[in-house]
């Protein structure tokens, strides 16, 4: 009775490409998380029964009643907030925009953002608002 000798073979999973892709993940959801949940305290505008809050992944730009802007909590010029979003563009194409303009911000400083987010090509681009209460 002749015995058959089985080799072992070391079957090894290389994690290191997994732990690359996961750390570049984590590194994109840390940047961008932020942006997309937070902002600064505004009184919104009362527009109707039905409020305009936009989606929980809608990129938030605020504008205050002194007419500054700001990308979740960080306080931008109006050119750097466009560049900022555009930057934010190349990782999601079909990128959804919010602007929460204080009740008592200038008209003139919404639209001017407004304006310069459509002139960058972003098509998803609205106004936040509160619901009336009377």
């Amino acid at each position: 009775m002749t015995r058959r000798r089985y080799r072992n073979t070391d079957v090894n999973i290389s994690l290191t490409p997994m732990i690359d892709i996961m750390t570049v993940l984590l590194a994109v959801f840390m940047v961008t998380t932020p942006m997309l949940t937070t902002g600064i305290d505004l009184n919104l505008p009362r527009a109707g029964n039905s409020a305009l809050t936009g989606n929980d992944h809608a990129i938030q730009i605020s504008v205050d009643a002194a007419g500054r802007y700001y990308v979740g909590t960080t306080e931008l010029t109006r050119d750097d907030v466009v560049k900022r979003v555009v930057a934010m563009r190349g990782e999601n194409p079909d990128l959804t925009i919010m602007i929460n303009g204080d009740a008592a911000a200038d008209y003139g400083a919404v639209m001017a953002v407004m304006g310069k987010l459509k002139d960058a090509g972003f098509q998803r681009v609205g106004l936040r608002t509160e619901i009336d209460a009377e």
